[in-house]
């Protein structure tokens, strides 16, 4: 048993026909905390989530929260925000965030009240009266989320909560975590953009074919790696010729003006400075830096987070439909 006040997932085994979707999986995430649980499609994180509300039963194992089983809490100790769209198309939006906040027992009032707050903040008062469909993808979204957290659950679920949004919209909804995390709100989400996870998470699980390759806090993984990352500012775009024949240097992110390069151990950075000076690359800017998340994905799963090869389409055919309550 893991410590109490925190969400643990232990060794939950999960088949659908003669798919293994989930194979022992544990991990725990602390009370409070943002947690990123990052895997490619089919890695497992959408069954896990079910598995926590209720939705799915667990063929082996637990899940628990501050101690007890998940399903044996009060429904709204959870919210839950889907990666399919939930809203009803033709409801206006003021009106089913009232309902979805209904079914957990929040008067009408405060509902009411509450939700024009969240619309506020996203700058989508003015949807209120409209009808969901009327609205695009990136505020449906947003519309989601307020659903999922009008309640004020404990623990918010959500499987890609950055889908459609564009980068104002992606600070807007960065700064409600932030701000439910100070208020002791644990939130656990899948995303494939490891940069944002990068800026959210103090601790992550990668998962891979139902299990987790790797995980702890991201400051201890990018310790573990041993990689070492050269983040340079040049003008231009770097070719990859440049670094092709020094010895122990590899061309991470190419870009224009600027780029990332991994050294192995044993080579210095001042070397790899002079070697590029030396070709000719006008360098603005050279930084040492520990290995980004993506890369410390790669190194643990073989291949970028959004790369669709491993579908689990078993599973997916398995799974039912989910709602945003």
């Amino acid at each position: 048993m893991l410590a109490a006040m925190s969400l643990e997932i232990d060794h939950v085994t999960k088949r659908f026909g003669a798919n293994l979707a989930l194979d022992r999986l544990t991990f725990e995430v602390p009370k409070g905390a943002v947690f990123g649980f990052l895997g490619a499609n089919g890695a497992g994180k959408t069954t896990t989530m079910r598995i926590c509300l209720g939705i799915l039963g667990a063929d082996e194992g637990e899940a628990r929260w501050d101690g007890s089983l998940t399903t044996d809490l009060p429904r709204r100790t959870w919210g839950y925000l889907p990666e399919e769209r939930g809203l009803y198309p033709r409801m206006a939006v003021l009106d089913q965030l009232v309902y979805f906040a209904s079914l957990y027992g929040v008067a009408p009032d405060k509902a009411r009240k509450d939700a024009m707050g969240w619309l506020e903040r996203f700058r989508i008062a003015d949807y209120a009266p409209r009808r969901a469909e009327e609205l695009s993808k990136g505020n449906q979204q947003k519309v989601q989320f307020i659903a999922a957290i009008l309640h004020d659950p404990e623990v918010l679920l959500m499987d890609e909560p950055f889908t459609g949004l564009d980068p104002v919209n992606l600070v807007l909804l960065r700064e409600a975590f932030l701000e439910l995390r100070d208020r002791d709100r644990t939130l656990i989400f899948s995303t494939h953009q490891m940069e944002a996870a990068e800026a959210l998470c103090e601790s992550v699980a990668i998962v891979d074919h139902g299990r987790v390759v790797a995980g702890g806090t991201v400051s201890a993984l990018k310790r573990a790696s041993g990689r070492r990352t050269v983040r340079l500012g040049v003008e231009g775009e770097v070719a990859p010729v440049w670094v092709a024949d020094i010895p122990g240097v590899r061309l991470v992110r190419p870009g224009a003006g600027h780029v990332e390069l991994e050294l192995d151990p044993g080579v210095e950075p001042s070397a790899v400075l002079a070697a590029l000076v030396g070709r000719g690359v006008a360098v603005t800017h050279f930084e040492l830096a520990d290995p980004s998340l993506e890369a410390i994905f790669i190194e643990h799963v073989g291949r970028p987070a959004d790369d669709d090869a491993t579908l689990a389409t078993a599973a997916a055919a398995a799974l039912p439909a989910g709602g945003v309550a």
